[in-house]
């Protein structure tokens, strides 16, 4: 590593083994002795179980276990899995049905789990799980997004899970009542498989005592507690960790039916399990994200500035309440409920619903994207609407510079912000002036052009606290611990690259250590963009400790007083001493002199507020009339990150960001039939973004440093998901209206432009 220090781009060290070949995924880490496991799943959208007789899969070659939900009830294991329950606007909480990891009595969803066979191959477990009598009474399915039908829980009747409210009610209402303008809009937010590039997958072992599980999560403390719950197990006798992961962008880190089940397998047999989902499976039984519709009113004053927002939602839960699946479109959808626009009055209301399909839950930026989505949607929408400019209709209401911090109505408070800087950089970086040009010559090529722009604002979320531990290694090296947990965004580098810029310890002389519950007693996992922001505040902290520890014994051993001593992030300097001890000098005297104490040093930092990333999106499709095929031609975006430790895995995680965005505006749907059947189970029929469908991304940064933290940072993480899949939206619309087409609902895919330009011309 050439480079060090904050604001360098350094190129990510971890990606040496994974391009070789050699990262260490569950399948590489599990023993070579572990069994398979392997789940039956319900076939069926909803039922009640007459039969399931395992005795002829017990008895087939190489199976030595196959478990229902009353196996391993019987065993001692809980099998009832948590799930987050809001508040109604009554006081009462949500409902709260049980989620068995294997299905008891009853089958809500397609993939459910049934049972589990382990055996000694995979397929030896597969051909078990044939022969399986399994018997069933069919129930109607409950698929669509509104109360009503089929109840699938008792506690839940007419499948509302909850119904939610937060803001000024009477007041928004008296403000639209007096309103000069008023613009609505339906705004729909489909569905979405995430597809990790690696399915989710874990093994287990038993040694009689303690029980080790490794799964491919986001975090490894959340599912401890669970575990030392489901077995009753003292918490030194659990241990958790998560190995290299694949991507999880949110929907790994929830804990899900089949590590409980896995774990139990273990610890009843005595031996290692081990179970990776395959690709249909995943799709099948990994949460989704979105799903949502949501009514968006705005209402204006004479000119044109905002007085009132009101947004009523119905969101899908799935077949249960997974482990943030109720706060997603409540609590978190509020956190930017109102943007970048300065208002203070606003009604949130939402009503939760049961469906007889795949649980949802949190999906890159989990609740921000959604909303961000539904109002940057409307406030085109409304421009149109006024016959305004949408750019103007921003700037006329964006918070001003000389307002922050600033209190949001739903309570948020803004620390800084300069949002029409960061428009007019791009402005200048997205050619805007040359727009009319372009669509001139699309014109003339009998194309559609659009432009569409989006500004967002999210919310960093998660545990503000976190936990760093160094450690320095006899072979002259140092360990950094962290609570946070790499899903491929290049957490090894970063913290590397940080700790060295604060301590003079060489990058390439660090190793990053996560996710292991043995080492480091407590962490907030990786979500909400909170990874690098608060873990490197903790590593300031620790750098603060073991620098204050180190210092007496420095100045004892240069034979100076310790108020002389003093450390430049580099070296400990004293104007008495010539010498200049760096940190892993002073380690290897301690280490000589047998002061074990002084290798290793640990705090715990706590984040005394949010901060706030923002940026402007800007997105220019073409149309092809006659076939309805889109092609995203330019995009641009300009992000408000603050401070940056390293640009380049900055501009990585905005790209990706960008592509997930852009992946279920253009192409990504999900498709039940009225029984609950997943039609879009395969790459055959859920399309998922390529290098083709995407242009060179430009990207830039105008940084207004946060004050939430000492470094000036706010996360990146989800920032190109939330404001992409409004951009690119508002592009469609801003082609198709020319057509006179006034509302398309996403994904763009050909067929549905074109049907609207055919509607279309018929009417014209």
């Amino acid at each position: 590593m050439e480079k060090f220090g904050k604001s360098q781009p350094v190129k990510r060290v971890e990606d040496q083994r994974f391009l070789r070949g050699t990262g260490g995924y569950i399948d590489d880490v599990a023993p070579d002795t572990a069994l398979y496991a392997y789940f039956f799943r319900s076939p069926v959208g909803h039922a009640h179980i007459s039969l399931l007789d395992l005795s002829d899969a017990r008895d087939m070659p190489g199976v030595h276990l196959v478990a229902s939900a009353d196996d391993l009830t019987a065993s001692g294991v809980d099998i009832g899995l948590a799930g987050s329950q809001v508040k109604n606007l009554d006081g009462s909480l949500g409902a709260g049905p049980r989620r068995p990891s294997l299905a008891e009595g009853r089958v809500r969803f397609v993939g459910e789990a049934i049972a589990v066979i382990v055996a000694e191959t995979l397929d030896q477990a597969r051909d078990a799980a044939e022969v399986i009598e399994f018997e069933y009474e069919d129930l109607p399915a409950h698929v669509d997004l509104n109360t009503g039908g089929e109840v699938l829980h008792e506690e839940a009747p007419e499948n509302r899970a909850f119904h939610w409210g937060m803001g000024q009610q009477d007041a928004t209402q008296a403000a639209f009542d007096t309103a000069v303008h008023r613009v609505s809009l339906q705004v729909m937010d489909s569905r979405v498989i995430v597809n990790s590039m690696e399915p989710r997958g874990c093994y287990s072992e038993w040694d009689g005592t303690r029980l080790h599980l490794a799964f491919t999560g986001q975090g490894v403390w959340g599912l401890k507690a669970d575990l030392i719950k489901a077995f009753g197990l003292s918490e030194d006798n659990v241990r958790v960790t998560n190995p290299d992961i694949g991507g999880g962008f949110g929907m790994k880190a929830m804990r899900y039916p089949e590590y409980v089940a896995v774990a139990a397998a273990a610890k009843i047999l005595k031996h290692p399990v081990r179970w990776v989902s395959e690709r249909t499976e995943a799709m099948l039984t990994d949460n989704h994200g979105r799903d949502l519709t949501s009514l968006c009113e705005l209402a204006f004053d004479e000119n044109h500035k905002i007085t009132a927002y009101r947004v009523n939602t119905t969101c899908n839960l799935g077949a249960y309440n997974s482990q943030f699946g109720q706060p997603i479109q409540t609590d978190l959808f509020s956190k930017v409920l109102m943007g970048t626009y300065d208002v203070q009055l606003s009604w949130l209301e939402v009503t939760g619903v049961y469906t007889s399909t795949t649980p949802v839950d949190a999906y890159r930026g989990a609740g921000r994207p959604e909303a961000i989505f539904a109002l940057e949607r409307t406030m085109d929408h409304a421009a149109r609407e006024l016959g305004v400019d949408p750019w103007e209709l921003r700037r006329k209401n964006f918070i001003k510079p000389e307002q922050f911090p600033y209190r949001t109505t739903t309570g948020e408070i803004y620390d800084v912000g300069d949002f029409e800087r960061v428009l007019d950089h791009v402005i200048r970086d997205a050619d805007i002036a040359g727009f009319a040009d372009r669509k001139k010559r699309d014109i003339a090529a009998g194309k559609l052009r659009g432009l569409g722009l989006c500004y967002y604002i999210e919310s960093i979320l998660g545990d503000p606290s976190e936990s760093a531990k160094v450690e320095f290694n006899g072979d002259g090296t140092a360990s950094i611990l962290v609570g946070t947990q790499s899903g491929g965004q290049g957490h090894e580098t970063v913290y590397a690259q940080f700790l060295s810029d604060q301590s003079g310890i060489p990058p390439e002389l660090i190793h990053v250590v996560q996710g292991d519950s043995d080492k480091i007693a407590q962490g907030g996992g990786t979500g909400g963009s909170r990874s690098v922001t608060v873990q490197n505040n903790a590593i300031l902290a620790t750098v603060d400790v073991m620098v204050t520890s180190m210092v007496p014994f420095v100045a004892e051993v240069l034979d100076v007083p310790p108020e002389s001593v003093h450390f430049d992030h580099q070296v400990f300097r004293s104007d008495l001493s010539n010498q200049t001890p760096t940190l892993l000098d002073v380690a290897d005297w301690a280490r000589d002199m047998g002061l074990d104490d002084l290798l290793r040093h640990e705090a715990r930092a706590t984040l005394p507020a949010r901060s706030y990333p923002n940026g402007a999106h800007v997105a220019e499709i073409v149309i092809d009339r006659e076939t309805g095929q889109m092609n995203l031609d330019r995009y641009t975006v300009v992000d408000d990150f603050g401070n940056m430790i390293n640009p380049m895995l900055v501009a990585g995680q905005v790209h990706g960001g960008i592509a997930q965005g852009v992946g279920q505006a253009m192409m990504e749907r999900v498709v039940h039939d009225p029984d609950g059947q997943l039609l879009t189970a395969t790459f055959m029929d859920y399309a998922m973004p390529r290098a083709d469908d995407l242009p060179m991304i430009g990207f830039d940064v105008e940084p207004v440093p946060s004050t939430a933290n000492a470094l000036g940072m706010k996360g990146c993480g989800e920032a190109g998901t939330v404001g992409a899949m409004a951009a690119l939206a508002n592009a469609v619309h801003d082609a198709l209206a020319e057509l006179g087409i006034r509302e398309a609902e996403m994904p763009y895919t050909p067929h549905r432009i074109w049907e609207l330009m055919e509607e279309a011309r018929a009417h014209s």
